[in-house]
């Protein structure tokens, strides 16, 4: 490559004006303006050269700015020269509709952010802000522990509809009446201890997210009826022959072999194919064992805070342990051993 280097904000935008630049590398720390305001204004004079930021991983706030701002990539310091290359290889490749940012955390109050470094992570968060540009289904696949919920709740943070209602049903939970008046509604008498009518969350939700965890713990019926939704947009509640209309975005989640499960005829075909428009592999945190010390500190911070405790750090054989471990129950189980 031919590298041109510029101190300042204002250096770096008179010279992408005046020179045929391919690529903007920048930090998000620059004297005089920030590397955010000279993102604000590469999108608007010169919308077609894509934007690599360098950021600080506790620097959260800022990164996600960044990226929903319209940077293609990030590199967090301390940098990895080869992490580097790889990052300008991929934006001049692929171009700049293909790269449109990441997500780094979903970040509302309750809520646990997602921590990661690893190659595997950061894919994670590029997955997650590409599929939240459209209203897409999506299924989200990963071992139980590992933080299905978490980028469900990103993804939606992440899109236009933000604002609008999340709901999560775990649909292991519930026995199959309880569980389809919990999605569907139901109608007063419709059955034992119905007194009432009762509102569904896919009408809850109107054009929010409903999160499907366990989806491959549904009963044949229920396949077929949430198959209905998805192809036709329409369902009823129980106990009811009126025709409702559901403009609700689809996520699901398991932690099961869904193939495994079709060959077995436990789980519908084209039911899978429409849960499957968009899927993220969740990697297990054995495959990311280099998280695990920034996954501890945060973690401890978060223990520190809910229990009033004041733990400030773990020991190097402790933590040489920890990195060590198998981890089946991967973030939860950590987060539970730490507590």
């Amino acid at each position: 490559f031919v590298v041109t280097t510029v101190h300042s904000a204002e250096d770096g935008l008179a010279r992408v004006l005046t020179n045929g630049i391919d690529v903007v590398i920048s930090d998000i720390r620059l004297p005089g303006r920030d590397g955010l305001s000279l993102l604000g204004d590469l999108r608007r004079q010169r919308p077609g050269v894509p934007v690599i930021m360098i950021t600080a991983f506790h620097d959260m706030e800022t990164t996600v700015a960044a990226i929903q701002n319209g940077a293609v990539d990030y590199v967090p310091k301390p940098i990895d020269l080869d992490e580097l290359d790889t990052a300008i290889d991929r934006t001049l490749s692929r171009g700049r509709d293909s790269e449109r940012g990441l997500v780094l955390a979903a970040n509302e109050p309750g809520h646990t952010q997602m921590i990661g470094q690893s190659s595997a992570m950061k894919e994670v968060f590029k997955n997650i802000a590409l599929i939240a540009q459209s209203r897409v289904t999506v299924l989200i696949l990963g071992e139980s522990g590992t933080g299905k919920e978490l980028v469900a709740r990103a993804i939606h943070s992440a899109s236009a509809e933000r604002m609008l209602p999340f709901v999560a049903i775990n649909c292991a939970t519930l026995i199959e009446t309880l569980l389809e008046s919990e999605m569907f509604g139901h109608e007063r008498g419709a059955f034992t201890g119905a007194v009432s009518a009762h509102k569904g969350k896919i009408e809850m939700v109107g054009e929010g997210t409903l999160f499907l965890d366990e989806v491959s713990e549904l009963s044949p019926p229920m396949q077929g009826k949430l198959l209905r939704v998805l192809e036709e947009r329409e369902y009823s509640p129980v106990g009811s022959t009126q025709i409702k209309n559901s403009r609700a975005r689809f996520i699901t989640a398991t932690n099961v072999d869904l193939h495994q499960r079709i060959n077995q005829g436990l789980f519908r075909q084209d039911l899978f194919y429409r849960l499957n428009v968009a899927s993220i592999q969740l990697p297990p945190l054995r495959e990311r064992r280099g998280d695990i010390p920034i996954l501890v500190e945060f973690l401890l911070r978060k223990i520190n805070r809910d229990l009033r405790k004041n733990i400030r750090r773990v020991s190097g054989d402790a933590m040489a342990c920890l990195s060590r471990y198998h981890w089946p129950g991967n973030v939860r189980q950590l987060e539970n051993v730490l507590m």
